[in-house]
């Protein structure tokens, strides 16, 4: 099958590389020059475990092609998936510009029975936007070519993208017309072997499905991060909290791990773009709002745990910038809003290391560069540092030497955002511990 994929960011491009692997031919199209020469050329723009070798091998077979003008890639393209950004705006909402601007390009050049589909994040109602847009482009072009346009709601974890796109939970299809779900059903039918569900419903419930399923995970995250603020107060271990409420089969242990919050380019945005479209239809989501706002609050929580042992500033060594392991994203990271948090206080320095995020963290926090030294890892980090804050659990943060680590620092001390060490052990060593959730 033919296929086009607009954006080669987070999505776009797993969902190509993916779609390229399992033998469709594939064509993505990205406005950034620089972009479209590296991938032609191999070089993944992204850190995704397994994304480089999808890369490499799909390019090497000829399914997979990347261009920059949509002409080229629309050229008899069956299926066009649309996978451009959809930032948050001003007011809370999904900014759905380059949406719009994709669905004109693509009814600017198609000529037979396309089928667009939403990959992008997008409120409830896009589809119908979409295709009202798509039907007065070709009416200005006096042209009368069929199309569909449809809603598949992407499940992707950054870090595991590749995994979760070849290993799915469920297919969401969100269509119009029965020609539509029958052959983007075919796209998925390998699926079917391993029993994977492919839903078919209609665009609206397919797009009020992604942001119901973020939100409802983001509520767990911060449901959990609540309780441990409690049990520092009452001296109870939520470790122990959710490891029994996980053993509750209507609950689940997942996304029942305390921390300094969420963050990354999904929960953050979704969460606040539903708030906004409930607001906008008279039925206020005060759950989501609340789970917003405790998020936020989290963060700093966490850096005021830091600020309360060191009033009067000092140097900070973070382990882990990115908003979780395996991925360079440092959107609505932790790290970084604790970091900004710190730095109002002009008596604090601090001293970075990160696996994979220290480039784009470095874009971040350009305003603070005399404060911060970039370390290339986690020792020269904790050189001469006053404590260690470990805010992202990546594996080699697990392991750590804390012998050296002793007599590195300036003070044997670690913040344990993620409650990834052995507190008794660690005290014993003579390490003054603090963890999230756990006296």
């Amino acid at each position: 099958m033919k296929i086009s994929v607009f954006g080669t960011g987070y999505v776009g491009l797993i969902v190509g590389l993916c779609l390229a692997d399992f033998g469709n031919e594939v064509i993505c199209l990205d406005v950034d020059e620089q972009k479209i020469e590296k991938l032609n050329q191999g070089i993944c723009p992204i850190y995704e475990p397994g994304a480089e070798v999808l890369l490499t091998r799909n390019i090497k077979a000829g399914r997979l092609h990347f261009a920059t003008k949509a002409k080229e890639a629309l050229e008899s393209a069956e299926i066009v998936f649309v996978a451009v950004g959809t930032p948050e705006d001003k007011s809370g909402n999904a900014d759905l510009q380059y949406v719009y601007q994709a669905a004109e390009e693509i009814a600017s050049y198609i000529d037979e029975y396309t089928i667009i589909v939403n990959k992008s994040t997008v409120p409830v109602g896009t589809a119908k936007k979409v295709e009202q847009i798509i039907a007065n482009t070709l009416q200005q072009r006096g042209k009368s070519v069929p199309f569909d346009v449809a809603s598949n709601p992407e499940f992707l974890r950054e870090g595991k993208a590749v995994g979760d796109f070849l290993n799915p939970d469920r297919i969401i299809l969100g269509v119009s017309s029965e020609r539509a779900g029958e052959k983007l059903k075919k796209i998925y039918q390998l699926f079917e072997r391993s029993n994977k569900p492919i839903v078919i419903t209609d665009t609206e419930t397919a797009e009020m499905i992604k942001y119901a399923s973020n939100a409802f995970l983001a509520t767990k995250i911060t449901f959990i991060n609540e309780m441990a603020n409690l049990c520092e107060k009452v001296g109870a271990d939520v470790l122990e909290v959710a490891r029994m409420m996980g053993k509750d089969g209507r609950i689940s242990p997942k996304f029942l791990h305390p921390g300094p919050g969420y963050g990354g380019s999904c929960f953050p945005k979704d969460t606040k773009a539903i708030a906004a479209t409930a607001r906008q239809n008279g039925v206020p989501l005060t759950l989501v709002e609340s789970v917003i706002s405790a998020n936020e609050r989290q963060k700093q929580i966490a850096a005021k745990k830091i600020a309360d042992r060191f009033p009067d500033g000092g140097v900070i060594a973070f382990l882990g910038l990115a908003f979780k392991p395996e991925t360079d994203d440092v959107r609505e990271a932790p790290a970084l809003v604790m970091i900004r948090a710190l730095a109002q206080n002009p008596a604090y320095r601090f001293r970075l290391y990160d696996p994979q995020a220290m480039e784009q963290a470095q874009k971040e926090l350009a305003d603070l560069e005399d404060r911060i030294i970039w370390c290339h890892d986690a020792y020269q980090a904790s050189e001469k540092a006053d404590c260690v804050a470990v805010i992202t659990e990546w594996f080699e943060f697990r392991n750590l030497n804390f012998d050296r680590m002793k007599d590195l620092l300036n003070q044997f001390i670690i913040f344990d955002f993620r409650n990834i060490y052995d507190v008794a052990a660690l005290r014993q060593a003579g390490c003054e511990i603090h963890q999230i959730g756990v006296s």
